[in-house]
């Protein structure tokens, strides 16, 4: 089946939703989801959306406080418009519907409540209690039910991008739940489809968080940068009866305080801000002491807390502890870090265009020079929402001058026919996020990264030639781009040979301004097996940066 649509829109997390909602003005949108319309890696921040409101903070901090965090790596240009456009974002979010909380000020006055996390030298964190992405995502959801012009297709998932290596044409898309591929034509594709988590074996993701953007975009022409950033979040549950479950960042930036099982502290040791140092420091400093103490665990205290604020402030939080039997109010939190956020993507300008034409990306998907080395805390939410709304107005001049939607041809279901054994795709794919987790984590050395590249390579070959002849599931498409992700990334460590924000190297444990203050490009291209290999290097990303791209 072929349907024809001004805009093609491939995930509904922020991101994607905010773009669909614009993006309906100017034209008929098809918006693609893997799931239902509301799993996403939006639906689980609990932290919240950073911006600036309070007359003690500026513009000038919250741009300090990004690029300090990012080991100046982050370009210049993204965060000035993130931190500049980001309170007006976040007014249209209130306007839309979605609930901050509120407190009350010692003259009586009702106003946003702001929180503080880790690197934030300033309260600007806007929140929902700990359930930020969940009530964002509600509102979202919502408004583009209304919207007539918004077709969403449930259980569906992307296969690959149609294009021509210089022109994206929409994509090829399978339902999960019948089998079916539908060709979807489009003359704008937004790339929205989130992050990467799952391609660890620890992670704070959902399961949808496969790196499906990434790997298509790769293997559709697209360049890929600075996939060797991903952020472990410090503090993750450690329970077994807890699936890799989030401790917000907020915790910390309330008054929690990290212990040894002993009892006594460490980040004094590690970082003038102790408990509130950026995350990479945090998550390096717990791993260090893991390590040497041989424990399973460190621990989050906030006994110290008054209780009722704690259950108040972070209800979620309070009753997921509360039902595997840890009682926060008067127990430490046991927590360990997670694969978490993957700070590279599908490299973008400023108006969120990838160097293929027609071809949008935007949230954790992209690359657009913001995060750096390492994202300050909630600045996630704000960049999907600011260049989100940047790529809507720069479609809508492209759909008001755009010709007919091109003819495409449809996907050769007929090729894919041979049976598939879901027990080895699922035994591949846990090969692949145990190598990764074993090898590519927040220490790595060459030895280890090679050893990883060679495992990860002879998986992603398995996985293309049943991809090439099997029938089509989304287990299978998960484990093609699984792998491809998997080696993206390694691929990008590899050619990092300093220790910057979040790839740390025991080979290369300085950071080297002269020749490494630059983002490190992959370039794809109809590529498949081993293909992955092919590589550019560093790229000069704030002297050749023209218009936002990071250029040849």
């Amino acid at each position: 089946m072929k349907i024809n649509v001004d805009v093609l829109v491939l995930g509904s997390g922020i991101a994607g939703l905010s773009f669909a909602l614009k993006a309906s003005e100017h034209g008929r949108v098809a918006l693609v989801t893997k799931k239902s319309d509301t799993e996403s890696n939006t639906n689980y921040a609990q932290g919240g959306i950073a911006t600036v409101t309070a007359q003690d903070d500026s513009y000038d901090l919250h741009i300090r406080d990004t690029h300090v965090a990012g080991a100046w790596l982050c370009h210049e240009d993204s965060v000035e418009i993130l931190v500049k456009e980001g309170p007006e974002r976040v007014r249209e979010l209130i306007d839309l519907g979605v609930r901050f909380s509120k407190e009350t000020t010692v003259d009586g006055n009702v106003c946003l409540a702001l929180g503080r996390e880790g690197g934030h030298s300033r309260r600007r964190i806007l929140h929902a209690a700990d359930l930020t992405g969940r009530e964002i995502e509600r509102a979202l959801v919502a408004n583009c039910k209304h919207k007539d012009s918004i077709r969403i297709f449930e259980h569906h998932m992307a296969i690959d991008l149609i294009s021509d290596g210089r022109t994206c044409h929409g994509a090829h898309v399978l339902d999960s739940d019948t089998g079916d591929v539908t060709t979807i034509a489009a003359k704008v594709t937004m790339l929205a489809t989130g992050g990467a988590g799952r391609v660890y074996l620890h992670t704070t993701n959902p399961d949808i968080a496969t790196g499906d953007g990434v790997a298509m975009a790769y293997r559709a022409g697209a360049k890929i940068a600075n996939m060797e950033f991903i952020q472990f979040h410090p503090t993750s549950l450690h329970h077994p009866g807890a699936r890799s479950f989030l401790i917000s960042e907020a915790v910390r930036g309330e008054g929690g305080i990290l212990r040894l099982k002993d009892g006594s502290t460490f980040m004094e040791r590690y970082h003038e801000m102790e408990c509130l140092a950026p995350r990479d420091i945090v998550a390096r400093a717990i791993d260090a002491e893991l390590k040497k103490s041989g424990d399973e665990c460190v621990y989050l205290d906030v006994t110290h807390l008054d209780a009722e604020e704690l259950k108040a402030r972070f209800p979620n939080i309070y009753e997921k502890c509360l039902s595997v039997g840890i009682d926060i109010t008067k127990e430490w939190i046991p927590i360990v870090p997670a694969a978490h956020y993957s700070c590279g993507g599908v490299v973008t300008d400023v108006d969120a265009r990838t160097d293929l034409d027609r071809l949008y990306a935007c949230g954790e998907v992209a690359c657009t020079g913001v995060h750096g080395a390492n994202r300050l805390a909630s600045n996630s939410l704000l960049e999907a929402v600011v260049f989100a709304h940047r790529a809507a107005i720069d479609a809508g001049k492209l759909l008001a001058t755009s010709n007919p939607t091109r003819a495409v041809d449809e996907y050769q279901e007929t090729e894919h026919n041979e049976p598939v054994s879901p027990k080895l795709v699922e035994e591949l794919t846990e090969s692949v996020r145990s190598v990764m987790w074993k090898y590519v984590g927040i220490v790595r050395t060459d030895e280890r990264l090679n050893t990883a590249l060679a495992e990860v390579r002879e998986i992603l070959q398995a996985a293309e030639e049943m991809y090439s002849r099997g029938r089509l599931s989304a287990p299978l498409l998960e484990l093609r781009n699984i792998a491809q992700t998997g080696g993206l990334i390694i691929l990008s460590a590899l050619a990092r040979k300093e220790s910057r924000g979040l790839n740390y190297n025991l080979d290369h444990p300085n950071i080297d301004d002269k020749l490494c203050k630059k983002d490190t490009v992959l370039v794809g291209g109809g590529v498949t097996g081993a293909g992955f290999l092919k590589h550019e290097g560093h790229e000069e990303a704030r002297n050749t940066r023209k218009t936002g791209a990071i250029t040849e």
